[in-house]
């Protein structure tokens, strides 16, 4: 089972964004059985929440579910549990891998990582923005990609 961790500040715009885009990539693909998805904060703000207004509507708007997705903190044991810990940006990955220390960790990196050659290498965070539909588009070719990555890796 491989297993991937998204991870941005609250958990309620970026990465349940990442988490329902990819979920919905991975049912298409038929691929539920071998992949599993979820997402988690670095910070303790909105634990228990749903995702956040824009999100909702702009996956509303792909017909992507994000039913029962409720903000979550990053606990120490999502770090040895998941193969792909991907932060939305660089602070995020710098507070998973101070959480992480020297424990043996999934890969952490950033989800543009996945985006050849794009022009910037962070997600922005729409909670203060309000880019929601510019940010599904960077989430949603990046996390294709990541899915590309993955079935090549192991042959999915």
């Amino acid at each position: 089972m491989i297993k991937i961790l998204f991870v941005c500040l609250g958990n309620i715009c970026r990465s349940p964004m990442a988490e329902a885009v990819m979920r919905h990539l991975i049912q298409k693909e038929g691929l539920e059985k071998e992949i599993v998805v979820d997402s988690a904060g670095t910070g303790d703000w909105h634990i228990g929440k749903p995702p956040h207004e824009g999100t909702c509507h702009i996956l509303n708007k792909y017909h992507i579910s994000y039913e029962g997705q409720k903000a979550r903190q990053v606990i120490a044991e999502d770090l040895t549990s998941f193969n792909y810990i991907i932060g939305m940006d660089i602070e995020n990955v710098g507070n998973i891998r101070r959480l992480a220390g020297y424990e043996q960790t999934g890969e952490i990196v950033r989800l543009l990582d996945y985006l050849e050659d794009y022009p910037i290498a962070d997600v922005p965070d729409p909670y203060y923005t309000g880019n929601f539909e510019e940010v599904y588009e960077m989430v949603s070719k990046a996390c294709e990609n990541l899915l590309d990555e993955i079935k090549a890796k192991y042959h999915l």
